[in-house]
């Protein structure tokens, strides 16, 4: 696995992204909620991110929020001197306070879409974003057909080069697809967790299916056991109603380990670890998948960079991981 295309666009970049939420540290809600995965090592993540492109990885997903900034500023100091190298896609949508590292509001007006863009183009110190994504899962299809219209003035301007909308939900992301510059979705997809109504969309629309949650916010990473509970400051340990495979006190409820342990053998089998089985599925899934693991540390950055070695799944693996969830 070396190359997939950013669908319309034809942006060729390595059939493994890495997405850059971990690395923007610690931020919260209002209501001091952690919306980040805990502290982070600055230089570990420089390190982490050296690694991917030194293992072949070619496209980096952020977002304006990740750390209220910090996550762009991280990965723009790293990837300077090697732009022309990497693709970058970054959302926008959210306020937040960079100084309290606080997430405020929503902000669908097209004055903030510029305002945002200029933020960003800043902090990851480039001319131009590759692919800009709206970060607004639920906003409606009115206020989503005028801001696929302000991306279209974007890319006129050169400001960016294509354009996507980060959503779970198909007609929405259909409505981005009137755009002739929309380029993708990123939406949710794991082994455990399918969306065939958007793979079919953005087999019909030639879109790229760019997917978060690949290894299921850690659990498909292996290090996570039924009734483990995620440390404080981590999302994970106060999860917001979508992060369903964590209960209140933050603990993996048996229900979604279950199902790991049922795959957990084939995915892991041909010298491949559990993660990279998992990425492994998703390639298998469709030829518009692009997975986006998130990544803290060095060995996370090399074991899922190391799965395009592995390729997809065979047919044969495929077809045994779905009668085995299907039994389950």
């Amino acid at each position: 696995m070396e190359k997939r295309t950013i669908g319309r666009s034809g942006i060729q970049v390595s059939a493994l992204g890495f997405g850059c939420w971990a690395i923007g540290g610690e931020w919260a809600d209002t209501d001091g909620q952690p919306l980040g995965w805990g502290v982070v090592n600055d230089d570990e993540s420089v390190r982490a991110i050296r690694r991917a492109l030194d293992r072949g990885i070619t496209f980096f997903d952020t977002a304006d929020v990740y750390g209220t900034g910090h996550s762009e500023e991280i990965l723009g100091r790293t990837l300077a001197g090697h732009r022309d190298e990497v693709v970058i896609a970054t959302k926008w949508g959210n306020t937040f306070d960079p100084e309290r590292r606080i997430k405020l509001d929503q902000d669908t007006s097209a004055d903030y879409a510029r305002r945002a863009l200029t933020h960003s183009l800043r902090r990851l110190r480039t001319t131009h974003i590759d692919l800009y994504q709206l970060h607004l899962g639920d906003a409606d299809a009115e206020t989503g057909a005028a801001l696929r219209d302000v991306c279209e003035g974007f890319v006129r301007e050169g400001l960016i080069r294509a354009y996507a909308w980060s959503t779970d939900d198909p007609e929405r992301a259909a409505v981005f697809a009137e755009g002739p510059n929309c380029a993708g979705v990123q939406h949710q997809l794991n082994v455990m967790e399918d969306a065939p109504e958007m793979l079919a969309l953005c087999a019909r629309e030639n879109l790229a299916s760019i997917n978060r949650t690949p290894l299921a916010m850690g659990l498909l990473g292996g290090k996570y056991v039924a009734g483990q509970k995620a440390r404080a400051g981590d999302i994970r340990s106060a999860p917001p109603a979508w992060l369903k495979y964590f209960d209140a006190e933050g603990r993996v409820t048996p229900e979604w380990a279950g199902r790991i342990d049922a795959v957990r053998q084939v995915l892991a089998s041909g010298d491949r670890t559990l993660a990279q089985g998992a990425l492994a599925w998703i390639w298998a899934r469709s030829p518009h998948t692009i997975p986006i693991p998130g990544f803290r540390t060095v060995g996370q950055a090399e074991e899922n960079a190391l799965a395009m070695e592995h390729g997809p799944l065979t047919p044969a693996e495929f077809a045994e991981v779905e009668k085995l969830l299907n039994e389950g």
